[in-house]
């Protein structure tokens, strides 16, 4: 997030929500480096772009399938290891990149990504490997915001069974303030993101409407980029049932934690009826 700063004093007035892109192409590392089994899987957007997946097949007989998207930085290749748990856990992971992200064509804008997570949606729903009525969406960071929104409008709503929000942002425009008020530099210009950021996809006016999904909303209470209160706000927005599970850690570090990773496998549990 702070490389934002300097998006911003090169954009100036003519900036953009795009600034909370930042994708790179070159692939880092694989689940195969980890000893993961993985299918490389692509799919196309409504509006042609190709996107690339990486389906992470559950060890034993699947307790369900969740959707992962990552950050605003980097690719799958560095975001995936926050869900490569979960395979051994008896879950799917079906990990998104987003348009102009690893090998995923196209540039990121908010309404293009939102056709991006559609597409990989339709993927699972149809997938020989998927129970489309165990279909879970988990975000981080940007991922988060972008999941809340999502899940709130999607034409599939009646096939999803949970949300997951990790370390999420309720707000473009506030949090793009608080990155500029952190440096005396940038401080004079927390006006910019009223004028220069669209907030049209904010997840604080989107989250009462993704009941009566189940909403788990994860935040470290030592985060430095995203203030752990964006979680509150959130959390006092939604609509029951819901749960707040904030944790003693930095920014999309509560999952390293395993009584978070246990305590996130209990409301799997819960919201997908699964018997112990």
């Amino acid at each position: 997030m702070r490389s934002l700063i300097i998006i911003f004093l090169l954009l100036g007035l003519s900036g953009c929500t795009q600034v909370f892109f930042q994708p790179h192409h070159q692939l880092v590392n694989t689940p195969t480096q980890f000893g993961i089994a993985f299918q490389n899987e692509y799919l196309t957007a409504a509006d042609g772009t190709e996107l690339n997946a990486w389906f992470l097949p559950a060890v034993g007989a699947p307790r369900g399938t969740i959707l992962f998207l990552h950050g605003n930085a980097e690719n799958i290749s560095t975001h995936f290891r926050s869900v490569a748990w979960l395979p051994a856990a008896g879950y799917n992971v079906l990990v998104l990149d987003y348009r102009g992200y690893g090998a995923s064509a196209g540039v990121p804008t908010l309404a293009g990504v939102q056709q991006d997570i559609d597409a990989a949606m339709r993927h699972l729903l149809t997938h020989p490997n998927v129970d489309a009525q165990r279909v879970v969406i988990m975000g981080q960071s940007l991922g988060g915001a972008l999941a809340i929104f999502y899940s709130a409008h999607s034409a599939y709503r009646e096939q999803l069974r949970a949300v997951i929000s990790d370390s999420a942002f309720s707000d473009y425009r506030n949090v793009a303030r608080e990155v500029l008020a952190k440096f005396w530099l940038t401080w004079p210009l927390q006006w910019l993101p009223w004028l220069a950021i669209d907030n049209d996809y904010a997840p604080i006016d989107a989250v009462a409407d993704i009941s009566p999904i189940p909403l788990l909303i994860i935040h470290g209470t030592r985060d430095s980029v995203v203030n752990s209160q964006h979680a509150q706000r959130l959390y006092a927005a939604a609509q029951v049932p819901k749960q707040l599970l904030l944790a003693d850690s930095e920014h999309i570090q509560a999952l390293s934690i395993p009584a978070v990773r246990q305590q996130l496998l209990e409301f799997l549990q819960r919201s997908l009826a699964i018997t112990p």
